[in-house]
């Protein structure tokens, strides 16, 4: 799995396909639509031009929460909160071969995301965003080496993105404690040239611009 992903942002249709062309011309490979202020119909629009654009710069296509639109539109899998449907369900309709991922807050929400059996786990907020409408709380640096030394003590391997906040600076502590990659959102937009923004992320995830992984 790719270890720089895009969460896309925006209040209207527009403004979300422009965010992701543009993180997609930078050269970014994980898009995970988020479009939570519209709905289901707006949302399966959305997702139809959205795959569209994955599959013509390869890139991975997450639905967030919902689970019959990234059936519906043949989604790489979907992208699941803590309040969402359960793994589960998710499974049952999409099949061992697409993606889950699922969000976690707490030690005890990773031990409930790997009985899950999800592909991969989106842990924190590492910091206050404004992305995000009812943030859990922050963990910060300390909390996110406190919860990934006790899943690397478990010996389980699947893959943790940090969320919330994340900024470049943070990838070498990040990897450092165990995090397998990122998923951010403003941060890719911030500036005029999103394609250097991503670069440096990609060489700091892979240590070097390669971002292939």
């Amino acid at each position: 799995m790719n270890k720089l992903q895009y969460i896309s942002q925006g209040s209207t249709a527009s403004l979300q396909l422009n965010g992701i062309q543009t993180v997609l011309d930078g050269g970014c490979k994980w898009i995970q639509l988020r479009y939570k202020s519209s709905s289901l119909t707006d949302i399966h629009d959305l997702g139809v031009k959205v795959r569209l654009l994955c599959e013509t710069y390869g890139a991975t296509f997450i639905i967030n929460d919902h689970i019959r639109i990234a059936h519906n539109l043949d989604a790489d899998g979907v992208h699941l909160g803590l309040s969402d449907a359960p793994v589960l369900e998710a499974r049952a309709l999409l099949g061992d071969q697409k993606i889950i991922g699922g969000t976690a807050n707490t030690w005890q929400d990773v031990l409930h995301r790997i009985n899950e059996k999800v592909d991969y786990i989106g842990l924190g907020p590492l910091r206050f965003t404004s992305t995000k409408e009812k943030l859990s709380p922050i963990l910060g640096m300390e909390g996110f080496q406190n919860i990934l030394s006790q899943k690397i003590a478990l010996g389980n391997t699947t893959p943790i993105y940090a969320i919330g906040g994340v900024t470049g600076e943070d990838i070498f502590d990040l990897l450092s404690c165990g995090v397998y990659g990122v998923a951010v959102s403003s941060a890719l937009l911030e500036g005029k040239v999103a394609e250097r923004i991503i670069q440096t992320f990609n060489k700091k995830l892979y240590g070097s611009v390669d971002h292939s992984g």
